[in-house]
């Protein structure tokens, strides 16, 4: 009987490690797109997780004789070498000559005057599954673009790391900004196709407007697949670890409570320098060249939590963002109404809009249980469950 059992664990953990070798991603899939490309004017939305066999999908696509005239850089850059919230400018791309437009500076979306020499805009960016990242703010009004003007978009479609589950509260629309573009949960379970089919299919475009998407899709991947980014999505998501727990740390942004942005293990950890005598542990934030340069609390010690070695199983196994974080670090922080009360930096603004509801801070500071903060969001998120379903590529 243990032999059987020993046997069956064996081929459960081959499987597995098969199947997530075994994904391919669209951007990979050349064969099926190329052609397509043949004889058209190509604008690219891109950034250093573009990429094809492990080289950027611009560099690529460009030895391969791709007509990119445009290439379009989202937040951080298109080479990723600028930190959070900082805008950019434009240039010109010096391995390839390819003038860059950001769309994280003056224009957040391409003009009319951008678009008029392109034929097909392409999209090929790794999301993290989580509703703050400001990639799909970007993708929502690429999408708009193309559809005003009349260009189709292609999407190049990759796994979302965090895609084996979905909670959160949905967003009140009354709190939208760039960290929370649609009424979805913090967790929505999506892909970056996935998504894009809801954002045409539910009308969320200005007006209802659709645009005409091409989808190259992904072979042998799940939602539930665990996946291992081969590129750091952005500066300080630089470890598996810090993905897995953004959904879930990312709320800290909005309280006075740093996420370790500063030291090489940022959404890793989590202190403040008035909880000293409370933990043990701490961390020093420093200035930190594309990633953190002005970091909450520079040269100063910060005590608090090391979730560095915290088992992300955990996470996967309850399909839930974990509150107990939030919750404990606000019990133990002594000021307790500063904790809210503050704004970490402009781009991820206050707690309200990071948690898309006014509920959740009110919530905590009543001293509600994890699970009675739970129900307050049903039943919109059931309700945004079952409408997702509709625009699912993958089980």
């Amino acid at each position: 009987m243990f032999k059987k059992e020993i046997t069956l664990l064996l081929s459960a953990v081959l499987f597995v490690s098969v199947a997530t070798a075994q994904i391919c991603t669209g951007a990979d899939q050349t064969e099926k797109y190329i052609p397509y490309l043949k004889g058209k004017r190509i604008g690219m939305v891109v950034n250093p997780t573009s990429i094809i066999d492990g080289k950027s999908s611009v560099d690529s696509l460009h030895k391969r004789g791709v007509n990119i005239v445009k290439v379009f850089g989202p937040e951080h850059g298109f080479r990723g070498d600028v930190g959070a919230g900082v805008h950019v400018g434009n240039s010109v791309d010096p391995a390839t000559g390819i003038p860059v437009i950001s769309l994280y500076g003056k224009n957040d979306k391409p003009t009319k005057e951008m678009l008029a020499n392109i034929d097909l805009m392409i999209f090929d960016i790794q999301d993290v599954g989580a509703r703050y990242y400001t990639y799909l703010a970007t993708m929502h009004r690429v999408m708009e673009a193309c559809a005003e003007n009349g260009k189709e978009l292609l999407i190049l479609d990759r796994p979302n790391p965090n895609g084996y589950f979905v909670d959160g509260p949905v967003l009140d629309m009354k709190l939208k900004s760039g960290i929370g573009y649609h009424p979805v949960p913090i967790a929505h379970g999506m892909t970056v196709a996935e998504y894009a089919q809801m954002l045409n299919g539910e009308g969320w475009l200005a007006n209802g407007i659709k645009c005409k998407i091409k989808i190259i899709p992904m072979t042998n991947y799940r939602h539930d697949t665990p996946y291992v980014l081969p590129v750091n999505p952005s500066p300080n998501l630089n470890t598996n670890q810090s993905i897995l727990l953004y959904p879930s740390l990312c709320l800290f942004e909005g309280t006075i409570i740093s996420q370790g942005r500063g030291t090489m293990f940022p959404f890793a950890v989590l202190g403040n320098p008035d909880l000293k005598g409370k933990y043990s542990f701490s961390f020093t934030p420093l200035a930190i060249k594309g990633m953190s340069e002005t970091p909450l609390f520079k040269d100063v010690t910060c005590y608090g939590l090391d979730l560095r070695k915290y088992d992300v199983k955990k996470l996967r196994a309850s399909k839930k963002v974990n509150l107990g974080w939030l919750i404990e670090m606000y019990k133990s922080y002594p000021y307790k109404d500063k904790f809210f009360d503050f704004t970490q930096s402009k781009q991820m603004g206050n707690f309200d809009k990071l948690a898309g509801t006014y509920d959740l801070k009110k919530q905590i500071v009543a001293g509600l249980s994890e699970e009675e903060i739970r129900k307050s969001w049903e039943p919109e998120l059931s309700v945004f469950k079952k409408m997702r379903e509709k625009y699912l590529l993958y089980k």
